[in-house]
């Protein structure tokens, strides 16, 4: 490889108009010696030819020093020493020094360095929108963590960071998306409390991005630029976890009192997502369901005594039930993946568990089950053998969202204040401390994997509900039915 020269150039012209540049008289003294302040230093290096055989050298000028120039011409070496002996990686090297303006600086070496340990051309910028593609089709992670990465990728990183080089993404740009996602946050919430109907009309359907999913988002883009560093060797910094954002706490749980559901019903408002019934609120929802829902009644009521999750319920079979002993196993769950239903192993080796059944819980099942024969013995041959504990009375599994619309159907038409279909877990928990076991029994039942989970989400609202009730002796005994029973 050529080292190129370091010389000495001037704009002066002679008579005909034509510069003289390195030739002009006036760049050395006397003596032989460079002048000090005539002219300015610049270098030469012959760059690999291109495909075709062409020569192409790479001259710079304008330095003040001879150093700088050095400097300068040893960097463009060392780029060029990257190609090692392959020919055509050279080539492709001195075509991106060949394409640069006279001021732009040169390509940074440690950037050009991992592109090629990487295998990537070294005069493509790598977008973060093409990265993050090609980083979600090498995933292999279960379908909901890839349509959760493939969402945030579409919906939010690819919009607003997708156009920029990984190399070039900086820590502004990732705070400048959720500072966007926050702008839309607040343009939605303001049109839906518009008073013009068609502003309200405008945004329907839009969904804010919360905190929680805020948190979820960053974290998306900050494992795929940790394998662009571990794996890709594109990038030495991660821009994503430098990213201050507000809390993804869960919110905390309240307590549907007196005054809560007067405001609710001059307003509309919930006073926190996620809403607890009062024991004597519960009773009516059970009571309601056995009279008008008796097919989903008993899972329900399992999600209300026992605190199971919306998949475990489902997901149930009669291999995990033992009504002698009293108790249930909570090993698998049917959940969604898009629509589609999936069965799969419980979230964590904590929700694998074994919970016990109480006196009412299992007279109920008792009954589910009594009514679940019969329905076998009207559809002869053609009934399903799934194992599931509920069914819909033609056999068949339910399917998850099927289970929430009818439980929200049931709530609007019963009259009482709305919780979600997850917060009969959060009774059960609420009930259960109420009843007097402590944190780590309910953490145990609800299959959390730390106390902390269990504290943080059920504390606060104890004390709430102590307000609304004398003081009971079991969790079971809080719900009080107006049904002749249980079952």
């Amino acid at each position: 490889m050529a080292e190129g020269s370091v010389f000495k150039t001037c704009g002066c012209k002679d008579e005909t108009g034509k510069r003289l540049s390195s030739r002009c008289p006036k760049l050395r003294r006397t003596s032989g010696a460079w002048h000090p302040s005539h002219g300015r230093w610049a270098y030469q290096i012959e760059l690999p030819k291109t495909a075709d055989g062409k020569r192409r050298p790479m001259r710079r000028y304008r330095f003040e020093s001879r150093d700088a120039a050095a400097t300068e011409r040893d960097n463009v070496l060392g780029l060029l020493a990257l190609a090692g002996d392959n020919a055509d990686l050279a080539t492709e090297i001195g075509d991106l020094l060949h394409a640069l303006k006279p001021a732009h600086p040169l390509p940074d070496r440690n950037m050009i360095a991992r592109r090629v340990k990487a295998g990537i051309p070294a005069t493509t910028a790598v977008l973060l929108g093409d990265y993050l593609c090609e980083w979600l089709t090498g995933r292999r992670v279960a379908s909901s963590t890839y349509l959760s990465y493939g969402s945030h990728i579409r919906n939010h990183l690819e919009p607003h960071l997708g156009h920029i080089p990984v190399e070039k993404l900086r820590v502004g740009h990732v705070s400048a998306m959720f500072a966007a996602i926050t702008d839309r946050n607040i343009a939605i919430e303001t049109a839906r409390d518009s008073d013009n109907p068609a502003v309200r009309a405008s945004v329907k359907g839009q969904r804010t991005t919360g905190p929680a999913s805020m948190q979820r988002i960053r974290a998306t883009l900050r494992k795929a630029l940790n394998d662009a560093i571990r794996v890709h060797r594109l990038i030495e910094f991660n821009p994503a976890a430098h990213v201050e954002l507000a809390s993804g706490k869960r919110p905390k749980a309240r307590v549907w009192t007196a005054a809560a559901v007067k405001h609710w019903k001059a307003t509309g408002l919930r006073p926190s997502p996620v809403m607890v019934w009062t024991p004597e609120q519960a009773g009516r929802f059970l009571d309601y369901a056995e009279d008008h829902d008796l097919v989903l009644y008993p899972m329900y009521a399992l999600m209300l005594y026992r605190g199971l999750r919306r998949g475990e319920a489902i997901g149930i079979r009669d291999l995990d039930l033992d009504l002698e002993t009293g108790t249930a196993v909570i090993s698998q769950q049917i959940t969604t993946v898009g629509y589609q239903p999936v069965t799969k192993k419980v979230k964590s080796e904590a929700g694998d568990r074994t919970i016990t059944l109480d006196q009412t819980t299992t007279a109920i099942t008792r009954s589910h089950l009594a009514r679940r024969a019969r329905w076998q013995l009207v559809s002869g041959p053609a009934w399903p053998r799934t194992g599931l504990v509920y069914v819909q009375p033609n056999g068949r599994p339910w399917h998850p969202d099927t289970v929430t619309k009818r439980f929200d159907d049931l709530i609007e038409k019963s009259g009482l204040p709305p919780i979600r279909l997850h917060d009969l877990r959060h009774c059960a928990a609420t009930f259960l401390k109420a009843s007097g076991s402590d944190l780590q029994d309910i953490k145990e039942m609800l299959g959390h994997s730390t106390i902390t989970i269990t504290s943080d989400t059920y504390t606060s609202v104890i004390q709430e509900l102590e307000t609304e009730r004398s003081k009971a002796e079991a969790a079971a005994a809080l719900i009080p039915r107006m049904n002749r029973e249980a079952g």
